[in-house]
């Protein structure tokens, strides 16, 4: 609560700039003067209500007002990223000496407007469009009983805030349409408490898959409940959860591992073991790894681990986290290699907050595997 009385504070000071800035200091005449306080009034609203959706109480009545407070978040960064722009040409224009600032003023403002506008909007279409990425990968240490098993990545689908069961119901029949063999999950599934958005994610049920579906915890599992908590309702789902395991798949007589981690950054008592996930693996036997986070892959590669599959980066979801993201992970997306163990990142299927992506399109990867 105490962070939400905060963030909605400073969310307030900066609608106060923006009204000042890109009403009052631009001259709008009175009538269309209140009636642009009374929107970013509401707007602000509507942002303080999302910041407690799925931890403080259940969104599904008010979703499409999460919905428009989270988005908003976007438009105003970019509007606040506008005003610095705004003041730089205006200082240039003052140290030029120019007479016309009131006039560039009323220019800049209405572009940084619609540029923001337009850009949030572009980025809300993309969310919502999620395709399909086809990969292959070689692994010598791979059983030809597996060459060609079809493997589908779901990964941070952050349902429970904004979005809900509508899109975990289209990534379901998305993914069944593909019949995968297997189906991995690598966390950050959800946003929220198990009492109040657990019903988001319970079309996962439906999964369908040859060899199961199988999952480990990703950061925000953690966030407002146990992980625990998230894990033991995960399986009542069908999905079967590694908490630092393992478990074996056999095809034919042949066998590979499939061990899962914590998330890198959980604390005790669910810190992230890789020592228990591989213990009593053969090392000449494949082993796949599920790990949330990207950043786990260092210590892996170390390890007889043959692919480590993550999410986590959402490949930055949009501008300018891109650069912070890049900065914070060893890999961002797709194919990387960590001494002899390869990775594959997949940038998910859902956004964090924000239902908005901008340049980086959502994905369910279907990974084939080969024996080289």
């Amino acid at each position: 609560m105490l962070q939400m009385i905060i963030v909605g504070a400073l969310a307030a000071s900066a609608h106060w700039l923006l009204y000042r800035r890109l009403v009052i200091a631009t001259g709008v005449p009175g009538p269309a003067k209140v009636a642009a306080g009374i929107v970013l009034g509401l707007l602000w609203v509507a942002a303080v209500i999302a910041l407690g959706a799925g931890s403080v109480y259940a969104p599904g009545p008010v979703r499409p007002v999460v919905w428009l407070g989270y988005t908003w978040f976007v438009v105003l960064l970019y509007l606040l990223l506008g005003l610095l722009v705004i003041g730089l040409v205006l200082l240039v224009l003052r140290l030029a000496g120019s007479t016309r600032r009131t006039t560039w003023l009323r220019a800049l403002s209405a572009v940084a407007v619609v540029v923001s506008l337009g850009a949030v909007g572009v980025g809300v279409v993309q969310a919502e469009n999620v395709r399909v990425v086809e990969t292959e990968g070689r692994f010598a240490d791979l059983p030809r009983q597996f060459d060609g098993l079809r493997v589908a990545v779901v990964s941070d689908l952050h349902v429970g805030a904004a979005r809900g069961p509508g899109l975990t119901a289209r990534i379901v029949d998305l993914v069944n349409a593909q019949h995968p063999d297997l189906i991995v999950l690598p966390g950050d599934l959800l946003d929220g408490a198990v009492d109040l958005v657990s019903g988001d994610i319970a079309p996962l049920a439906e999964l369908r898959a040859g060899y199961g579906v199988i999952g480990v915890a990703g950061n925000h599992e953690g966030y407002v409940d146990e992980v625990g908590s998230w894990l033991d309702h995960w399986e009542t789902l069908g999905i079967e959860t590694l908490r630092n395991t393992r478990t074996e798949l056999s095809i034919d007589g042949a066998s590979i591992d499939i061990a899962g981690v914590y998330d890198y950054a959980a604390p005790a008592p669910y810190a992230p073991d890789l020592d228990a996930a591989l213990a009593g693996t053969d090392p000449a036997r494949f082993t796949l790894l599920l790990a949330h986070q990207p950043r786990q892959a260092p210590a892996a590669g170390e390890r007889d681990v043959d692919l480590q599959l993550s999410g986590h980066t959402h490949g930055g979801q949009l501008w300018p986290f891109v650069y912070p993201v890049r900065w914070a992970n060893p890999t961002v997306s797709g194919w990387d290699r960590f001494g002899d163990m390869r990775i594959f990142t997949t940038v998910g299927a859902g956004a964090w907050g924000p239902p908005v992506r901008l340049g980086v399109q959502p994905e369910v990867v279907i990974l084939t595997l080969r024996t080289a």
